[in-house]
């Protein structure tokens, strides 16, 4: 039997699940060739180590989010599928002028009765405004059925609580938004403030590192892997097969395939070529209805020991430093190690400023951030790394309005149904979100090809298997429970 032959170009987490999960569904025979434009496989996946020791620490997703409790979490399905042991986390403290507040007593004692009330009458909405079961199922397969409201979350945010306590809020989620108030939904806003209540989200990792997810779904699939090959042109062929033009070393080759899956960041979707006016003003509707940037900034610190351990032991909490950052335990992740780690993770504007900065300027900044009980860890700097992701997440997923799922994953159905997007901004800036994409496309690739082989059947334009739920374990993000 002829091999149906699959294209895939971006060898991060949705390029690989894809990869995947076409296998796993496939009743026919696949030859599945995956472009890949740097040195390596994993994109936003990515554990390193330092140069001064042999401990590790995420550059990259940091936590994943368990929704277990409430249905189905097939992200944390498939990792134990490939047999990767988890370790889970938590957190609960807000760290706001010097002074750790780990409680409703410690907000009370530090702002007072009425800022403390306030941010209770703040919860309250925000709970009745979404249900666990509504976070669970956010993600609109149909389409938004309504409008959104023009109002962002700010304004929400402002009108819902007094000055003292929308600046607590703004602190606890903004390195989970990666992006300001102002430029976010109300929805989302909520969804990012929930994410603290462990009855809507807990946190996990991958123990021996989050890599270990994508570079065990490597060793998994049978997919000939292109590395240092950049995608330079997706044009169709007089067969209407797609062919895939792309570039190693200098030189250029031409490969022709019965589907395509364009599998890169959003902010990478332009760097192709896309020819043929249909298929070009699709993508950049497509492009368009995405196109809400957000941004990440990492700089993790190696100490010689975990000097913090007396002030708080917890695996993270929010720190109130470049507009509300994340500040985070890594070498609790590596039981036995003398060293300590401490990862800050920063969003939004803050972010993207910083990002222009020199890595030694951002390893200072971040070493006089400590709060005042903690300043003397100074001492004990050993060596730090800086990660810079700025436009890599989404600051509105789904756009302003969510389209229907068959259209965010085919947006030009009519002479290229054979060519399809899978990406975390087709959902949320998640994981979760990268999985159900790309199993989405996946059931409606090997759907087609199934029912191909039987005579007089139409097939239509939607997957034979409907998406899983999108979870929210935001990409990059690291948090306290507290918080997110």
């Amino acid at each position: 039997m002829t091999k149906t032959r699959i294209g895939i170009i971006g060898g991060g987490p949705g390029g690989l699940m894809s990869a995947y999960f076409l296998e796993k569904y496939a009743d026919h025979p696949l030859e599945i060739t995956l472009f890949e434009a740097t040195h390596r496989v994993g994109g936003k996946v990515s554990t390193q180590q330092f140069k001064s020791a042999p401990v590790t620490y995420e550059a990259g997703a940091a936590e994943l989010y368990d929704y277990s409790h409430l249905d189905t979490d097939s992200l944390k399905e498939l990792i134990f599928e490939l047999g990767l042991p988890i370790q889970m986390m938590g957190g609960s403290a807000v760290i706001m002028n010097d002074r750790l507040l780990s409680n409703v007593e410690d907000i009370r004692d530090t702002f007072g009765s009425n800022v403390l009330n306030s941010l209770l009458h703040f919860h309250r909405i925000a709970k009745d405004e979404i249900t666990p079961y509504e976070f669970y199922n956010s993600d609109h397969p149909e389409g938004a059925p309504v409008q959104p409201p023009k109002k962002n979350f700010e304004e929400f945010l402002n009108e819902s609580t007094g000055p003292e306590s929308a600046s607590f809020v703004k602190n606890l989620i903004h390195s989970d938004l990666a992006t300001e108030g102002n430029h976010t939904s109300i929805t989302y806003g909520l969804q990012n403030y929930l994410m603290n209540d462990p009855a809507y989200m807990r946190l996990y990792c991958i123990e021996g590192g989050n890599e270990k997810l994508t570079q065990t779904l490597a060793e998994r699939i049978n997919a000939t892997i292109r590395l240092q090959t950049s995608v330079v042109s997706i044009s169709k062929s007089a067969t209407g097969r797609i062919i895939i033009e792309s570039q190693y070393q200098g030189s250029k080759r031409f490969d022709e395939f019965d589907y395509v899956i364009v599998a890169v960041p959003h902010n990478h979707i332009k760097s192709i070529e896309y020819h043929g006016k249909q298929l070009h003003d699709a993508v950049c509707a497509h492009y368009d209805q995405y196109h809400h940037p957000a941004h990440y900034l990492r700089m993790t610190l190696l100490f010689k020991r975990p000097f913090w351990r007396e002030w708080f032991s917890e695996s993270f909490c929010m720190l109130d430093q470049f507009d509300g950052c994340c500040l985070y335990d890594e070498s609790l992740r590596q039981p036995g190690i003398s060293e300590g780690i401490l990862g800050w993770l920063l969003g939004g504007a803050a972010a993207e400023r910083m990002s222009y900065l020199s890595d030694d300027n951002l390893i200072e900044m971040a070493l006089s951030s400590l709060p005042e009980p903690l300043a003397f860890g100074k001492e004990l700097f050993l060596e730090g790394a800086v990660h810079r992701w700025v436009n890599a997440v989404n600051a509105l997923p789904s756009g302003v309005v969510a389209q229907p799922v068959a259209k965010r994953h085919c947006p030009e159905p009519i002479q290229h149904s054979n060519f399809f997007f899978v990406g975390d901004y087709l959902f949320d800036s998640t994981l979760n979100g990268v999985l159900d994409s790309a199993e989405y496309v996946a059931a409606w690739i090997t759907g087609n090809l199934h029912h191909a082989k039987k005579p007089h059947f139409q097939w239509d334009s939607h997957p034979a298997v409907p998406p899983n739920k999108t979870g929210k374990d935001k990409l990059l993000n690291g948090k306290s429970n507290v918080i997110v």
